[in-house]
């Protein structure tokens, strides 16, 4: 399989600080990974990377067959969707939904002049309503609930049908059902065989969906292990990254995390 990500041995160092070390991963086509790790490990980083929206202090990153440094950017980032905090932030409190998602076809945020073809917005309704939200269209983005703003995000993020797929914290301030909604689409997307690698951030083991293939667990700017999920996402490894002793649990192809008592 070609691979879509590639980070060979990646520093990257804001002041006297290592927000990423020596980080080396690959990610090919196909496959669906997880990224796991306690505050500040580098994760957000790590995708900012993937997503062309940052370069590294040391090391190379490959994109897409495209090497950090040696290629436009502005070219290259179309080919990657992103969803994140703080992409979201950037989106106009009274922007359209249907133009919060079909904007993402000229890689801007915020509606001006641009002309789109009626494919264009086809194709982000049919979007919206795959995740959920269809109904919201006319709906100004200030006014969506914190778990509709990710939907929208996700929707967004697959508009130009990208080759890598990149989510930060998709469920991050979502209430129970969200989430437990939220995993059930990402599960959905991640069985497609057509849908693109992707790569999913999260701070809890149970927001991980079924149908992911591999997992990196981050500490410190540092991997502590990266592979195929069932010998990454261990109950010994979870525990080496979060500095406590974690019970792990699989039920129906979910993995639930609890403290040991």
């Amino acid at each position: 399989m070609t691979d879509v990500l590639s980070l060979d041995s990646v520093t990257v160092t804001r002041g006297s600080k290592n927000l990423l070390d020596a980080v080396s991963l690959t990610v090919k086509e196909g496959e669906r990974w997880v990224v796991m790790g306690p505050n500040g490990a580098g994760k957000t980083t790590l995708l900012q990377l993937a997503a062309a929206r940052m370069h590294p202090s040391k090391g190379t990153v490959s994109i897409l067959g495209e090497q950090l440094g040696k290629v436009d950017v502005f070219e290259l980032r179309p080919r990657v969707g992103l969803a994140s905090t703080a992409l979201m932030g950037h989106i106009p409190a009274e922007e359209k939904v249907l133009d919060a998602v079909v904007t993402a076809a000229y890689g801007v945020t915020g509606r001006w002049r641009e002309e789109y073809e009626r494919f264009d917005e086809r194709r982000a309704f049919m979007l919206l309503e795959q995740w959920g939200v269809g109904t919201l269209l006319s709906r100004p983005f200030g006014q969506l609930s914190e778990g509709e703003k990710k939907r929208v995000q996700i929707a967004r993020a697959l508009m130009t049908d990208p080759e890598l797929l990149l989510l930060d914290e998709p469920g991050g301030g979502l209430d129970l059902g969200g989430r437990e909604d939220l995993v059930a689409r990402l599960t959905h997307l991640a069985k497609n065989p057509s849908a693109p690698a992707m790569i999913v951030v999260t701070h809890h083991v149970e927001e991980v969906p079924p149908g992911f293939t591999h997992a990196a667990l981050l500490k410190d700017g540092a991997l502590v292990a990266a592979g195929e999920i069932d010998d990454v996402l261990t109950a010994e490894k979870l525990s080496e990254t979060f500095g406590m002793a974690i019970e792990l649990r699989v039920d129906g192809g979910r993995r639930f995390a609890t403290a040991r008592a």
